[in-house]
């Protein structure tokens, strides 16, 4: 088969690999439909996370065809069509039974294109099936359902949920990427009273704006007054990092008012320096955390019921075998605009007809 294959720093390609094989009772092997890339590879690319050997296929999110199944796997077996989830878990560890899937110790967590080979590749193999694949419903595309990998659940756990989002709030998140919008999208089923954006690109504030933020603040007009005006001096409620470098988080933790939340989500390669000395007397919680994805289940049966809406954060769509040009798309998209690429196949019951 063909995958997307880490080399080095800044060294990669779309190339044969050996087909996956069952190598645990526990594990499925997944035909690919749909991938698609995270920020996260990106970092890989640039060698932020060294403990990817080289060799790997990379990426952890995938929707596709269950193809095999080792004699362990209960909950699935060929023929499902299936979520791959970005977070692995036993089911038997402590922090797994505790639904912190993130932080398995019994071989799971996030290994997908990270310690083992990933998803972006014709075919996976996923360990523990039975608590790392989601069968999909019906009516929801591949398209659509590939964005509850990852995105979604991130943003709702580490973001929402981290940051006790309430009714009446005020929400405002740096950071109008993928996950930034994506926490927009599930901050809005709490009922904030108002949803603040915070970025440096025109075109991801517009996003931010059409997705249901009521004010958007470019970085370069102060945005940390704008907060304050909005909320007559106080700071918002819960502050969500989306960015992940040091000037965003510090900014984070000056928007927030006395007893509001800061929640982490962005993922950060430089030390950033907490303020201990303005913060220490405004009882404000700050949070970090890798994704559990315990709320995948949930945000499937949102999306299939419309709850969720997905389509507009996709901008690029791409064939697996153009994995290559979906990476330069990806890592320039302050030029092109991309927020969310989805690369995959035509449906496999689509029949190209010929010409008469």
């Amino acid at each position: 088969m063909k995958g997307f294959v880490f080399h080095g720093t800044g060294k990669s390609a779309w190339e044969e690999v050996p087909d996956p094989g069952l190598k645990d009772p526990t594990d499925a092997i997944v035909r690919v439909d749909a991938v698609t890339i995270c920020g996260t590879d990106l970092h890989i690319l640039k060698g932020d996370v060294p403990e990817v050997p080289y060799g790997t296929v990379l990426g952890h999110e995938a929707v596709g065809e269950i193809v095999e199944t080792g004699s362990d796997v209960r909950t699935v077996r060929p023929g499902d069509r299936v979520l791959v989830s970005c977070i692995t878990a036993c089911g038997r560890c402590r922090f797994c039974r505790e639904a912190t899937y993130g932080q398995c110790q019994g071989g799971g967590g996030w290994i997908l294109g990270h310690l083992i080979d990933g998803t972006q590749a014709e075919y996976v193999r996923v360990p523990y099936a039975d608590l790392s694949v989601h069968p999909l419903p019906g009516g929801l595309a591949s398209q659509d359902a590939v964005l509850f990998a990852d995105i979604f659940p991130t943003a709702y756990e580490v973001g929402v949920m981290n940051g006790a989002v309430r009714p009446g709030d005020t929400v405002a998140v740096v950071g109008a990427g993928p996950i930034g919008l994506a926490a927009i999208l599930t901050a809005k089923l709490y009922s904030p009273e108002r949803i603040i954006a915070v970025d440096l690109a025109d075109s991801r504030l517009e996003a931010a704006r059409r997705l249901g933020a009521d004010a958007v603040a470019p970085v370069r007009d102060d945005p940390e007054q704008l907060v304050s005006d909005l909320t007559d001096g106080l700071g918002a409620d819960v502050v969500i990092e989306a960015v992940g470098v040091p000037e965003s988080f510090e900014m984070c933790t000056r928007m927030v008012r006395p007893g509001g939340h800061v929640a982490n989500v962005g993922v950060h390669g430089k030390p950033a320096t907490l303020h201990l000395e303005d913060l220490w007397i405004k009882n404000v919680t700050i949070t970090t955390g890798l994704v559990d994805t315990s709320s995948t289940p949930t945000l499937l049966r949102m999306a299939a019921s419309g709850r969720v809406q997905t389509a507009p954060l996709v901008t690029h769509t791409f064939s697996l075998d153009q994995m290559e040009d979906a990476y330069e798309v990806f890592a320039h998209a302050a030029d092109t605009g991309a927020l969310k690429i989805v690369l995959g196949e035509p449906p496999h019951d689509e029949l190209a007809v010929p010409a008469a």
